[in-house]
């Protein structure tokens, strides 16, 4: 099924809004935003990632960097070869998505000659698995056959390398605004007419204390609008918590703190993707739509602290492509179209106003001192 105004696409968005208001109505009449981008994103059958509307790609509502182009998943491979070569471990990719990112790895980690021993792909989604395995099994057996479909985390030691691009965003966040000096909480309630609309009531004192948190000596700007991620902590102890000797390296568009609240960024930076256009309307397409947040990444390393991870390196992605050879690679094209189109692709990874400084790149490691080389170019773990 693609998003293609089908009434397919018409039916399930009216059972998610009836689903929506459903759990408004049970949880009083207001229901805090975490609780609702989870329902949209994640509800069993039913949520954007656990249904069946065609996500990725040209024919989706948004193109990662892996189905951009193959330059992303090669300069990845060459950042992660030093730690495959030393561990002889395994690569776990949590929320594969499209398959994308595995394909090109184990294509350009083969060429590099540091193939994992397993290259496992923890999914919840039953249809997006089917997907990976679909694109997967194309494959060279003898790279089909490292791959291995998981449900969770390892639960023994293991060594290696962890990858998430794209996931951090989509963990639901809280919702915040500040209205006369006092911190608000914004959730959803249901309109005269039952429709879904934003409603803000007093924030809980811990939510309070958290928001306050948030912006340190400074004071609460006035008419200022929100979220931070509650659950990145306890995500990320979930998916690191047996990885013994290893990195962990996370893609994703997001800020330091500091520059994520900043006064000028009044309204947050919370969006929905639907059909390659974005919007700030959660309650428009709900569960055929994407919903994402920044990434606060001052808080993923907070979190890392926290469980005995070390912050190994943080950059833009361009720093990254550049250190990892992306250059090269262009030059490389034995065909003059074939170098011209990868150096399309390769400005839109990398150019300021496309991916280049909107996403970042994040090492932490355990057990792991050996400098990254793939982090020299531009090291900006300062502005954590």
């Amino acid at each position: 099924m693609t998003n293609d105004g089908s009434a397919d696409e018409t039916a399930r968005e009216a059972e998610a809004r009836e689903a929506l208001a459903n759990a408004i109505v049970a949880a009083g009449g207001w229901l805090d935003f975490e609780h609702a981008m989870d329902l949209l994103l994640y509800a069993p059958g039913l949520g954007y990632y656990t249904g069946g509307a065609h996500k990725f790609g040209t024919g989706g509502d948004f193109t990662t960097a892996p189905e951009l182009s193959p330059l992303f998943a090669q300069s990845v491979a060459t950042g992660i070869a030093p730690v495959l070569r030393d561990t002889h471990g395994d690569v776990l990719e949590v929320g594969a998505g499209s398959g994308a990112l595995a394909a090109g790895l184990l294509a350009a980690l083969e060429a590099e000659g540091t193939l994992p021993r397993r290259y496992r792909i923890l999914e919840l989604s039953a249809e997006l698995r089917e997907r990976q395995r679909e694109r997967l099994g194309a494959l060279p057996s003898a790279l089909r056959s490292r791959v291995d479909f998981v449900l969770a985390p390892p639960e023994d030691a293991w060594r290696g390398v962890l990858l998430a691009n794209e996931v951090l965003d989509a963990l639901p966040v809280r919702c915040f605004a500040v209205r006369g000096g006092r911190v608000l909480e914004r959730g959803a309630s249901l309109a005269a007419d039952g429709s879904v609309q934003w409603s803000e009531r007093p924030a809980t004192a811990a939510h309070e204390a958290e928001v306050r948190r948030l912006f340190g000596e400074s004071p609460l700007p006035e008419d200022y609008e929100s979220e931070w991620c509650p659950r990145a902590g306890a995500w990320l102890r979930a998916v690191t918590q047996t990885l013994a000797r290893g990195i962990a390296l996370f893609a994703d568009y997001g800020l330091p703190r500091h520059e994520y609240y900043h006064p000028t960024r009044d309204r947050g930076t919370l969006r929905c993707h639907y059909r390659h256009r974005a919007h700030d309307d959660p309650w428009m397409h709900p569960a055929t739509q994407d919903i994402t947040a920044w990434v606060d990444f001052t808080r993923v390393a907070e979190a890392a602290d926290d469980i005995g991870l070390d912050v190994l390196g943080y950059t833009t992605q361009a720093a990254f492509l550049l250190a990892t050879g992306i250059e090269a690679r262009v030059a490389a094209a034995d065909a003059t179209r074939a170098r011209a189109q990868l150096a399309h692709e390769a400005r839109r990874l990398m150019m300021p106003e496309e991916m280049g400084e909107t996403f970042k790149l994040m090492a932490l490691g355990r057990g792991w001192d050996a400098p990254l080389d793939a982090f020299s170019l531009r090291d900006l773990r300062s502005r954590l």
